[in-house]
Order: structure tokens, then C-alpha cells, then sequence
């Protein structure tokens, strides 16, 4: 089973390039603007001279080659709590709101948005996609003769995309650029889980994958993981015992056990938690352990194999509504002594379907009053946000928000966040819509 049948074909085809007037079309389904030869220059201009300047140099590096098509441009960067966009440069300037602004908008929406600098220029925002993990923006300022249209969004978006990518990619040896990514100093703990984490988000034309960690800056025991590869794409949540840096080395053993068999081979989830119980209970030192929920999901059929080790059961969410708790019976923690090695659950996942895995850190978030968070807010705030036609990353990004509102900025707890939407439709809503 496809997700979406019909649907996969009308938005992964690929037009036949040598039918007369055919226009050819991206793998998301827009037609792509042809190039023309100044265009062509912006673009290899921006890859030809990214190979030997730092992260700090991106924004006037494209900036001086935009010039020769009558544009500006400066690169924002989003930072690991997405709450603030800072200019790339190596002088200070000053972040914006993801929440507010032109700039926010094009961030939360993944649309192109036209406005108006402090001095009255005409400006697009542009989304700054690497992948499909939001990197952030691209500021682009529009010459007095610049015709905002149709050719020009693609030819930014295109510039955007190239721009995400190698901004991305200059970020493991920049410090300047961490510490825009950062937006504040990270804990020890939280430095460590981020540098073993996947992007935030990725994307085929059959699955979209998105996650999240609070608070970013001083996340601790908890972590997510994923791999995708073909048609199979691989899943976990870890919640380590304690907090502070113990908490993190817990996780950070439980996740490279498991992540070091995957790509060895192993493929039984069942195997895959006795290795993480292997190294755990073989280390010195006090006993720690770790909830976790490891997983399979074959995208072109639809069937989710999952298996709990004391962790909160996923949720599945079908037709904006919340279906059922994956809830078998779980095994112990990953290095507890004893008890049953688990069973392996077969579930069978409809086109169109959400699944939610979730650290206790949500739910149990309390406010002044005491009262949770909890499960049912938790589901209603999933169930809106699939109504309102959000992007898989956006849901997460504002359920995030609203979990740390609850406890007014402040977690208890680590909470983390993984969202799967099984659909040929929904990366979709990762990308501009043009005319």
C-alpha cells in the first residue's frame, strides 16, 4: 500500500522532459523556472566561492554576487530553540522573533513573504530549508527595477535552498555560528546530546520525520534518533534516569549501543535493546537506566513494528483524531537486570496517519497550580494543529512552546517530541506554494 495511492503518483511524478512545452518538475511537484544566464552565474558563484570562506562571510559573500541581478540578500539563522532568527555576519546584529514578523511568518509557514525594510524597500523573506531541516531565512532585499513574480520566487528559492546547505554545513567548525544556533550558552549535558542528535527534521515523498528537545539549552537525559533508508525508516525516543551530565552519558551509551548495531545490521528491535542493555549493565560505576521506545516503519506499506522498554506508549492519530495508544506491555528499561526481552508489535499505519512519541517530561510538565500538562492536552493540541493544515516541524515547534508557556519557561523535566506523518501529501507543506 502506497500512502495517498493516487495522490504519491500526481505529486512524485516526473513530467517527460522530451514532450513538446513540457516543464520539468521538482520532487515535490512544482515546475522549476528556467535559469537564465545571470541567474546561472548568482548560483554557481555562491557554490564555487563557499568552499573556502568561513560561516561568518556566507551573507556578504551572496550578498555581492546578488547585486549582478539588482537584489540583496542576508542569511538568517534559526536557533535550536526556534525562537529567534540572527543575521549571519561576523559583526553583531541584532536577532528577530520567530513569533512575530514577516520574517517569523516565512519561518513558521515555509512561505515566501513579501515586505517592506526600515526604509521602506520592497523585501521577500524566504524560507532557508537544509534538506528539509529548517535552517532559517533568507532576507532578499528587491531593486527599484525587480519585478516581484512568479520567476523570481523560484529563483530564490532556489538561491534559499543552496544557502541552507552550505550554512549547514559550515556549522561543526564555527564557533560564531554555534553560538547563533545556541542563542545562549549551553550546559555541558545539553552540548553533548546535540552534537549526537540527527537534524531536527527530514522528509521523503512517503514520510515526513520531525522532532524536538526542551528546553534546548539544557537538555539532559532525554534524546531522540532516526535513520531512513529506501523504504524503511528506523525510530527511537530515550529518557535516562536523573539529570545533568549522568543523565546524558546514560542516554548518550543507550543511543550509540543501539545506533552502532543498526548500522551493523541488526534489524530485530529485540537485539537492538539487548545491545543497549549489554553496554549499560556492563559499565562501572552507579546503575543507571533508560525508557525507551525503538521502531520500524516500512513507507510503502505502512507497517509499524515497535517495541517499549518501560516508556510512555506511543499515539497513533488518524483523520485529525486521536485512534488508540500503542500500549503493549513493556519490557524493563534498557539496562535493567531481568525480566522479558519484550514483544515486537506489528501495527498497520492508513495513509494519512500521525504517530506521536513522547517523553513523560510532556505530559507530567505542572503549571503554578500543580495540574499536568497531560495526555488530553497533549492530543487536542496534535488534533488542532492537523486540522489547521500545519507542517509536521511547525506542529512541534508550537507544541514545544506550549509546554514550556505551562511551566512558564521552566521545565521540570526534559521533554522531547518525535512526530511521523505517513503520507504522500504532507512534505508538501514543507515547501512554498507557487501560482
Amino acid at each position: 500500500m502506497q500512502p495517498g495511492g493516487a495522490v504519491l503518483r500526481g505529486i512524485g511524478a516526473t513530467r517527460d522532459p522530451r514532450r513538446a512545452g513540457a516543464q520539468r518538475w521538482t520532487g515535490y511537484g512544482h515546475p522549476v523556472a528556467p535559469l537564465g544566464s545571470d541567474w546561472i552565474d548568482v548560483l554557481r558563484g555562491v557554490v564555487d566561492r563557499s568552499h573556502l570562506i568561513t560561516g561568518d562571510q556566507l551573507s556578504p559573500m551572496v550578498d555581492s554576487l546578488v547585486r549582478a541581478v539588482d537584489l540583496t540578500a542576508e542569511a538568517y539563522l534559526v536557533d535550536l530553540g526556534q525562537t529567534v532568527l540572527t543575521p549571519v555576519r561576523a559583526e553583531g546584529a541584532e536577532p528577530v522573533p520567530v513569533e512575530t514578523g514577516a520574517a517569523g511568518r516565512s519561518y513558521q509557514l515555509g512561505e515566501i513573504i513579501a515586505g517592506t525594510d526600515r526604509h521602506g524597500g520592497r523585501v521577500l523573506w524566504v524560507p532557508m530549508l537544509d534538506g528539509t531541516e529548517r535552517a532559517g531565512v533568507l532576507r532578499v532585499g528587491l531593486g527599484t527595477g525587480v519585478t516581484d513574480d512568479e520567476a523570481l520566487r523560484r529563483n530564490v528559492w532556489s538561491l534559499s535552498g543552496l544557502m541552507g546547505h552550505i550554512l549547514m554545513a559550515k556549522i561543526p567548525y564555527s564557533d560564531r555560528l554555534r553560538r547563533m544556533r545556541n542563542a545562549g550558552r549551553l550546559s555541558l549535558a545539553s552540548e553533548l546530546m546535540w552534537h549526537l542528535l540527527p537534524p531536527r527534521t527530514m522528509a521523503t515523498e512517503e514520510v515526513v520525520i520531525t522532532a524536538i528537545l526542551e528546553p534546548h539549552d539544557q537538555v539532559a537525559g532525554d534524546a531522540y534518533d532516526y535513520s531512513v533508508d529506501s523504504h524503511v525508516a528506523t525510530l527511537a525516543v530515550y529518557d535516562g534516569l536523573g539529570h545533568d551530565l549522568p543523565a546524558t552519558q546514560t542516554t548518550a551509551l543507550a543511543l550509540t549501543a543501539v545506533r552502532n548495531a543498526r548500522r551493523a545490521g541488526v534489524t530485530d528491535l529485540r537485539l537492538l535493546a539487548a545491545r543497549a542493555d549489554e553496554l549499560l549493565l556492563g559499565r562501572p560505576g552507579p546503575i543507571g537506566f533508560v525508557t525507551a521506545v525503538l521502531a520500524s516503519l516500512d513507507t510503502s506499506t505502512g507497517v509499524l513494528r515497535y517495541l517499549r522498554a518501560g516508556h510512555p506508549a506511543p499515539l497513533l492519530i488518524r483523520k485529525g483524531r486521536l485512534l488508540k495508544e500503542l500500549d503493549q506491555p513493556p519490557r524493563p528499561p534498557l539496562g535493567v537486570r531481568g525480566g522479558l526481552p519484550g514483544e515486537v508489535v506489528e501495527e498497520q499505519l492508513e495513509p494519512g496517519d500521525r504517530l506521536l512519541l513522547y517523553s513523560d517530561g510532556i505530559t507530567e510538565a505542572r503549571d503554578d497550580a500543580g495540574e499536568f500538562f497531560g495526555e488530553d492536552r497533549l492530543v487536542a493540541f496534535t488534533e488542532r494543529a492537523e486540522r489547521d493544515g500545519l507542517a509536521a516541524p511547525e506542529t512541534l515547534r508550537r507544541l514545544g512552546a506550549a509546554v514550556l508557556a505551562h511551566q512558564r519557561g521552566k521545565l521540570q523535566d526534559d521533554a522531547t517530541l518525535l512526530l511521523v506523518d505517513w503520507s504522500a501529501a504532507s512534505h508538501t507543506r514543507l515547501f512554498p506554494a507557487f501560482p
